[in-house]
């Protein structure tokens, strides 16, 4: 790739990634207000803040579609080409589909060296081949602020839909991932990351759930309901399935896997907006035992870029499903289970 001129992403944008998204208490306030079409090959729509939509066009076949794109959160722009196309692939993963096209969105400044763009593209195409999804277009518009993601669309079979109901009381709660990319990707904005929690971030960002969702697809496993976890943070997906699945959760913060640094990242006052406003709008449906510290309940709320999976899977095949994404090397780890319906909706201890 050509040599690009010294000039830092992450500067250039207020907020970083999938915390740059809107506040989840902004959408539930206007998506609740809109009327909802009815049409019957509609599988997955938005009532439930689903991650993708699923459409019917067969008996045996289905749609799954998703468009996901954001600001910068890394300053290599091939590295967060990468991350956008991880991130929106992410989203048909976590329905159980296999995405198969997708348009690139790309929003750039007009002034701004075509070659960061030439390598934005670059980066994200990178993913795309690996996940054997084709580019077959996009659109791009100019803006100030750096901007790029794309519309995906998969296959399903209208039977194996994993949407984020259906959670069942005694399941097993899977993660698949670590969190703390939001703090990170701030730290970074603000130049005081290390470089090893930079590493690790970019690894975990740049990891496509691929081979969690094959291993989900081969397998037989009694697997309810599934999300990935992004932009709302723990708290807020989990708390989406909750409510869609009409049970409770209850998490165990000291399994849930963090990446390094990102604690020191609250610590030290790194906290994305995007965190404040997750937790504003979540943490009223949750309730804490006393010795949980206060940075990791903080981490709780952190938008994830390009996030994990969560899963709730039957109790008795928990271990076997651990085992095989041990197996095709995901880093899956029990961090949880569903119980009844209660308040709070959902207890950290």
């Amino acid at each position: 790739m050509p040599e690009v001129k010294s000039f830092r992403l992450t500067e250039s944008v207020k907020a970083a990634g999938c915390a740059s998204k809107l506040s989840p208490a902004a959408l539930d306030k206007v998506l609740g207000k809109l009327p909802r079409q009815h049409d019957p090959n509609v599988l997955v729509g938005f009532d439930h803040a689903d991650d993708a939509g699923v459409y019917q066009i067969a008996p045996d076949q289905a749609l799954v579609q998703t468009v996901d794109f954001f600001t910068p959160v890394v300053d290599d722009p091939y590295v967060f080409g990468q991350i956008a196309a991880t991130n929106a692939l992410s989203d048909i993963y976590a329905m159980g589909g296999k995405p198969v096209t997708s348009l690139a969105l790309v929003c750039f400044p007009d002034k701004a060296e075509l070659e960061i763009l030439e390598r934005i593209l670059a980066g994200g195409l990178s993913k795309m081949v690996e996940a054997g999804c084709v580019v077959i277009g996009g659109h791009s518009i100019r803006d100030d602020e750096p901007k790029f993601g794309y519309a995906v669309t998969g296959l399903i079979h209208p039977q194996k839909v994993l949407a984020n109901a259906g959670a069942q009381l005694g399941d097993a709660l899977i993660f698949t991932k670590a969190l703390g990319t939001g703090v990170i990707s701030t730290a970074i904005k603000k130049g005081k990351a290390e470089p090893a929690w930079i590493d690790a971030a970019v690894e975990s960002m740049t990891t496509l759930n691929k081979q969690a969702a094959e291993v989900i697809q081969r397998g037989d496993f009694h697997i309810h309901a599934m999300t990935d976890v992004t932009g709302f943070g723990m708290i807020g997906h989990a708390r989406e399935m909750a409510l869609a699945s009409s049970i409770s959760f209850r998490l165990h913060a000291g399994r849930i896997p963090v990446l390094p640094g990102a604690l020191e990242c609250i610590r030290a006052g790194y906290v994305p907006g995007g965190l404040n406003n997750n937790r504003d709008f979540a943490e009223c449906m949750v309730d804490y035992e006393a010795g949980v510290p206060q940075d990791l309940r903080s981490l709780l709320y952190d938008p994830q870029t390009a996030g994990g999976l969560l899963i709730s899977v039957a109790s008795e095949d928990s271990a076997q499903l651990r085992q095989s994404l041990n197996a095709a090397e995901v880093p899956a780890v029990q961090i949880g289970e569903v119980v009844a319906r209660t308040k709070p909706l959902i207890f950290v201890q």
